[in-house]
């Protein structure tokens, strides 16, 4: 197949992309990474040429609100858009910003899909789920709590007026980790930031709570096949996770038993504790037959080794 993914030198994309190429003919779209920022002071892109060393398909810089790129996506003809490119800084609250390049842009993709007969997979996000209480489920625990968790639900709400017309699902991503997120600096996951942390011989510092605040934590390749999976399944929206919650605590123990380190944890007080989810744990649906393979025991122990890669040659030089 001919495949294009947008954004595709970021996290999620540049792991898709490495899977793909091996069997289909790969273009990757990114904006990637300059020097301009939001206002909240983070980057605008965190596309990363360092997550493409080992890519060997085609490459084109470009931005997703440039009717040009458009234009070069339809020219490439592909069977298959994975479109992850978006603002996914939940931090940046820019309404006309985000839901400009988020919302917009979308149904500019929906109307190519439709014209080039492309199947579309979109990443949608956790977030509009906001505090709701879990288990999150797709149709009912929708609360967003920002404009980028909003776009995300807009964007999953236009999807399905073309779920009877046009091959296209939206995976709702839950805290995903692994190979490919260093680049998102502090944005990437706590459990890269707790590795390096113990790497550098330092206590791992976690909100007061800890044991008691869950995430739903799912690998980055658990997330690869769950794209793969949207392929065949049928057009709607689903949840990427691993239907079981766990604790911030549990990373820094597994860490710290992989590492054979014991240092003291340091617990300081919660500086979001008034706008903070507390537990994240996702309903998955039978329909779509995509199944985690790794626990989060499972998971840094495939991701260790990357974790200490990245502290050697990124950060400790």
């Amino acid at each position: 197949m001919k495949i294009v993914i947008t954004g595709g030198a970021g996290f999620i994309g540049s792991a898709l992309a490495l899977e793909l190429q091996e069997q289909h003919e790969v273009l990757i779209v990114d904006k990637m990474r300059s020097n301009v920022v939001f206002d909240n002071g983070n980057l605008e892109s965190f596309g990363h040429f360092k997550n493409l060393l080992d890519f060997n398909g085609e490459l084109y810089v470009g931005d997703i609100n440039d009717e040009k790129t458009l234009a070069y996506i339809k020219s490439f003809k592909p069977d298959v858009i994975f479109h992850k490119a978006a603002i996914s800084d939940t931090t940046v609250y820019d309404q006309n910003k985000v839901l400009s390049t988020n919302l917009n842009t979308f149904k500019d993709f929906i109307e190519l899909a439709l014209e080039i007969d492309a199947k579309l997979i979109y990443a949608s996000s956790a977030s509009v789920y906001g505090d709701a209480p879990s288990p999150q489920t797709v149709n009912l625990s929708e609360a967003p709590k920002n404009p980028y968790a909003f776009s995300k639900l807009m964007m999953d709400k236009l999807a399905k007026k073309y779920f009877d017309k046009m091959h296209i699902v939206g995976l709702r991503y839950f805290n995903v980790y692994g190979k490919g997120e260093f680049f998102k600096n502090t944005t990437a996951s706590m459990i890269l930031q707790f590795g390096h942390q113990i790497l550098a011989g330092k206590n791992p510092r976690l909100f007061e709570g800890s044991d008691q605040i869950y995430r739903d934590f799912v690998y980055i390749k658990d997330v690869v096949s769950a794209n793969l999976e949207a392929l065949e399944t049928k057009s709607g929206v689903y949840n990427v996770a691993t239907g079981k919650a766990r604790s911030f605590q549990d990373i820094v123990d597994i860490l710290q038993k992989e590492l054979n380190t014991n240092y003291p944890c340091e617990y300081i007080p919660n500086p979001y504790k008034n706008a903070y989810q507390f537990h994240t744990q996702a309903k998955l649906d039978a329909n779509f037959l995509y199944t985690p393979q790794y626990s989060l025991e499972e998971g840094i122990k495939d991701y260790l080794n990357e974790i200490k890669r990245l502290y050697e040659k990124e950060v400790n030089v």
